[in-house]
């Protein structure tokens, strides 16, 4: 079986019905990057970036995976696929996909604030106990806090990453700008004889001079186009 590896962004989600951060009229603009996305901002106040992920974890209880989700997922009974991703929300697992990297972090997790990736502190919350609140302490006694990668923070599933993106035969970028790194650096990693593949309905500048394959459409019609070649 080929190696195909996925790297995808907030468009993946998009269709789901998942706010995108940097888009127009995307997170961002309601909420300061710094005050919710970064180790200051919940040091400063921590009681607003908990509500600001609990926040997220109810809207993602109302969402569900689209088709392109579902068409990667898919994928499986012909290549061994790894999603690796930026995005936080479990849609890629929900759609069925088996083997998902997530670089930035899981909502549906909670962690120490003292070590947020000693996994004996890490936590999977439930969608009928999705909420956590000031004083909900990790095992080592300090404030359970998102299991979320924030901006200043290491990326530490980074290196897995590059490993499974060296081996890659197939390498496909879905919903995103290619701006935030080191995500955008993986297109680096990819072998010269790997076809390269890019889903997104905008224009995206990949900072690379190899052949790409791109499909201007979004994540699900995309997908759909790709699984027309490969199955």
């Amino acid at each position: 079986m080929k190696n195909l590896v996925i790297l995808s962004g907030a468009g993946m989600s998009a269709e789901s019905g998942i706010s995108t951060f940097r888009d127009a009229g995307g997170l961002w603009e309601r909420y300061p990057v710094m005050q919710v996305a970064s180790i200051e901002g919940y040091r400063e106040n921590p009681q607003l970036v908990i509500d600001f992920y609990n926040e997220r974890r109810r809207q993602l209880l109302d969402v569900e995976p689209n088709a392109g989700h579902l068409g990667l997922a898919e994928l499986e009974k012909k290549f061994n696929v790894i999603v690796v991703t930026q995005n936080i929300d479990n849609l890629h697992e929900r759609a069925g996909s088996s083997h998902v990297i997530h670089l930035h972090g899981e909502l549906t997790k909670v962690c120490s604030s003292r070590d947020p990736y000693d996994p004996r502190y890490i936590r999977e919350l439930t969608p009928d106990n999705f909420a956590i609140r000031m004083g909900d302490m990790a095992g080592d006694g300090s404030q359970l806090r998102p299991f979320i990668v924030w901006f200043g923070e290491a990326v530490p599933q980074i290196e897995t990453a590059i490993d499974y993106v060296q081996k890659a035969d197939i390498f496909v970028i879905i919903g995103t700008s290619l701006n935030v790194y080191p995500a955008a650096g993986l297109l680096d990693y990819v072998p010269p004889k790997a076809e390269v593949y890019l889903i997104d309905p905008k224009p995206v500048n990949p900072h690379s001079a190899r052949n790409i394959h791109v499909i201007r459409k979004g994540a699900s019609e995309g997908v759909k186009e790709l699984m027309s070649m490969f199955l």
